[in-house]
């Protein structure tokens, strides 16, 4: 044996006497990162198909398994470890004499590397299935340690930097992200059953907007110019409703430079469609078929947990009017009531809105503070004052202070988004105006300008209903996740500072 290469004095002990058994191997010629292997069957196949099989009873089938080495137990001539795969662990049973000189290996084997076993399928005595192993090959040698298997990785900033860590040590992780595909998956087939057209739009823009947020901003070098990550694709796929397409949707990443909690990451995803002819009752019943079908696809019902209340996404959800819930909660009429009374009341409670709001930007405070938190059945809140958005028609009775726009809750948390399209060219450019003067007034999430969007409507779009639904706050809710991070592989956190 060569002495192997000694490790800065920082190294711990533990990765250098693993970088010791590397060379070891190379020594005995044995290669510790193999390209291939071809594992016949999963773990959790091969625990379904010989769960009958009888204790110590031999299957007379040969399997090849591979994945991490969970669990080893050295007893001279004799061992026994659990490899995990993506759908669970296996147990395998090696012995020194069939194995002969690969039994090399197993003396340098080490728990997180990854194996491949070929054997025979048995129940061993304490009724557990196990490959008996034939032969044994490594396939990639584990050079850092995994975290203590009793201590486990509980730590919430490490699950989230390190989520690699987090799935391998945490098997209910993985599961959510199948169910997270799940969910997904389901949302595409409503879409596809309605014929809508999956597409993708810029995530790198000229000019951002199709929603109230501050935007990312970064340079592009070829034309010495600002650009900016999406904060929604709405304008986008709008023109493509110009351009003739009547269904279209994106799932997408959206990127906003806003603080970060339970239900908010700068980077999340969102599912948004427009569909030409259609309006934001359509809209709401297509929310409805989505997360109803989502939860049957993920949970096999409607019904979900969520902080000790059952909630329940069967259609239809009940529909209350914005001003409505306000003036139930609050007591007050933020649209009729005198402005003595309306002042008088924004003082003595405290609201938290500007000095010269309007009736509409105060009705939407008045929803923050007495009116969210009190949604929990799943629900839509149809008819906004106008001030909430400027992309939205005015309602159809003639009330030019509200628009048809919903929004969808439930336990106090938004969960989608949706318009019956302003599709006036002039209209749409004297709301952008507005909204560029509350830019010019210091309104960092105002919504800017886009000439090149106006005269895309001056070519005439079809009427249309829009929704945006946000993925990530879905699958919380389907899957009773605690937040937003638990449902994002890899949502945004500080770095840690190492020197």
């Amino acid at each position: 044996m060569t002495d192997a290469p000694q490790p800065p004095q920082d190294e711990h002990r533990l990765i250098a006497e693993r970088k010791r058994k590397i060379a070891d191997l190379r020594e005995a010629g044995i290669e510790p990162y193999p390209y291939e292997y071809n594992p016949s069957y999963h773990a959790a196949q091969l625990q379904t198909l010989h769960a009958s099989l009888p204790e110590q009873g031999r299957s007379g089938e040969t399997v090849r398994v591979a994945g991490r080495l969970m669990l080893f137990r050295d007893m001279g001539k004799l061992a026994f470890g659990h490899v995990q795969d993506e759908t669970g662990r296996i147990q395998v049973m090696l012995r020194k004499d069939p194995l002969g000189e690969q039994w090399k290996v197993v003396e340098l084997l080490d728990l997180g590397d990854f194996i491949g076993v070929e054997g025979e399928v048995i129940k061993s005595k304490t009724g557990e299935v196990t490959v008996e192993a034939k032969h044994i090959v490594l396939l990639s040698k584990s050079v850092r340690p995994l975290p203590d298997k009793h201590k486990g990785l509980k730590d919430e900033e490490t699950r989230m930097r390190q989520r690699y860590l987090d799935l391998i040590m945490n098997p209910d992780v993985k599961e959510m992200f199948h169910k997270r595909a799940k969910i997904i998956d389901a949302t595409r087939k409503v879409l596809a059953k309605h014929k809508f057209l999956e597409v993708e739009t810029p995530v790198l823009q000229t000019q951002y907007g199709g929603a109230n947020a501050k935007p990312f901003i970064t340079h592009i070098n070829a034309w010495d110019m600002k650009m900016y990550l999406s904060i929604s694709p709405e304008l986008y796929l709008k023109r493509l409703l110009v351009g003739g397409f009547e269904r279209v949707y994106t799932i997408c990443k959206n990127f906003r430079n806003e603080g970060v909690d339970q239900t908010h990451n700068p980077e999340f995803t969102m599912m948004e469609c427009y569909a030409a002819y259609w309006d934001y009752q359509g809209m709401m019943t297509l929310t409805e078929e989505i997360y109803e079908e989502s939860a049957k696809a993920v949970n096999g019902t409607t019904r979900v947990m969520r902080d000790g209340v059952e909630l329940d996404f069967r259609r239809p959800w009940k529909r209350v009017k914005f001003i409505d819930a306000v003036k139930a909660f609050s007591g007050i009429d933020p649209m009729n009531a005198p402005q003595e009374e309306l002042d008088a009341f924004i003082a003595k409670h405290h609201i938290d809105c500007a000095q010269h709001a309007t009736r509409g930007e105060i009705a939407m405070a008045l929803f923050e503070e007495y009116v969210e938190d009190k949604l929990i059945q799943p629900c839509h809140v149809i008819d906004h004052p106008i001030e909430s958005t400027s992309l939205c028609k005015t309602l159809r009775s003639g009330d030019a202070r509200i628009i048809e726009r919903f929004e969808s809750y439930a336990n106090g948390v938004e969960l989608s988004n949706a318009y019956s399209e302003l599709n006036d060219p002039v209209k749409q450019k004297e709301l952008f105006a507005q909204q560029v003067e509350k830019g010019r007034g210091g309104d960092e999430e105002a919504h800017p300008m886009d000439t090149d969007y106006i005269e895309a409507l001056e070519y005439g779009m079809p009427p249309a209903g829009g929704l945006g639904l946000g993925i990530d706050r879905m699958v919380i809710f389907l899957t009773q996740a605690e937040g937003i991070r638990d449902v994002i592989l890899f949502p945004t956190v500080k770095p840690e500072m190492k020197e």
